[in-house]
């Protein structure tokens, strides 16, 4: 064999040299743990015992593990390793999987990269879903809050409607309404309400899934519904739930209609700027 006037390769007594755990992991560059984990998941095979117990590892598994840390370099989850080949090939469709996904991810960073150049280059919010930084400074606190919520309940289309809505309201039409104190009196909540419900009917009459949005609740309308009735009861006080309600029953029912907000046939509110007469005791 070629090898065989190698220094090193072979003991005194003519035997093959051989590594152990420790040793293979160190000329690998790797641990003793993590050589075990890719036993386990079947990454590597089990070296052959010696009788007192000890492994005794070969030429093969050292490049084997050296194979699988250049595809972890490259980024190679452990789970795909074994479709990429375990004797060197490279299948091209696994491959050109690993690299869709590396793209993706490497997109998903340079935005958070982005995001996060703009929060400490100009001081933005990171209480605000993405792509509402610049929205932060006319969102109270609560509305803030909301605004996470509704970007894991509502989809993307959902979500730029909602940024429009905020981009396109009045700067001063919350301030009142956010410093509603819970005690305020029957006039003033009346009152707010009926500010509030022309510009609610607008947004019904501008965007029509308001009136039905079910298609925009990736996670179901139970699910979407639940959450959104726990979450704006904690973030809003009693007042401004009531102003809410009121509001809501306002804008979908004519002043005319016998579905009036205080009768049992008002229509169920189950857009995120609403809730029922009913929600409010929850």
């Amino acid at each position: 064999m070629v090898s065989s006037g190698v220094p090193g390769l072979c003991h005194a007594d003519g035997a093959v040299m051989a590594w152990s755990t420790r040793e293979i992991a160190e000329l690998a560059g790797t641990t003793v743990n993590t050589v075990r984990h890719y036993h386990r998941s079947g990454l590597l095979e089990q070296p052959r015992r010696l009788s007192n117990g000890y492994k005794q590892y070969d030429a093969g598994h050292l490049v084997r593990l050296l194979q699988i840390r250049r595809l972890r370099e490259l980024g190679v989850p452990l789970a795909q390793m074994e479709s990429v080949g375990s004797a060197g090939t490279s299948p091209r469709a696994a491959l050109l999987s690993i690299d869709a996904d590396l793209a993706a991810s490497i997109e998903r960073l340079q935005r958070a990269r982005a995001e996060i150049r703009a929060i400490v280059e100009g001081g933005t919010a990171t209480d605000v879903p993405s792509g509402f930084e610049h929205l932060a400074d006319r969102l109270s606190t609560p509305a803030r809050s909301l605004m996470l919520v509704y970007s894991q309940l509502y989809d993307e289309a959902a979500m730029d409607d909602l940024k429009t809505m905020v981009e396109s309201e009045p700067d001063s039409a919350s301030t009142e309404f956010d410093a509603l104190p819970a005690d305020a009196d029957e006039a003033t909540r009346q009152r707010l309400a009926e500010a509030f419900a022309p510009q609610l009917a607008d947004l019904l009459g501008t965007y029509d899934w308001l009136a039905d949005p079910t298609g925009r609740m990736p996670m179901g309308e139970a699910v979407t519904r639940d959450t959104f009735l726990h979450t704006i009861v904690e973030v809003y006080n009693e007042a401004q739930l009531d102003v809410l309600v009121r509001a809501s029953a306002l804008a979908m029912v004519p002043t005319d209609s016998p579905g009036s907000p205080d009768s049992p046939d008002s229509p169920a509110a189950s857009f995120p700027m609403q809730m029922t007469e009913g929600d409010s005791d929850d």
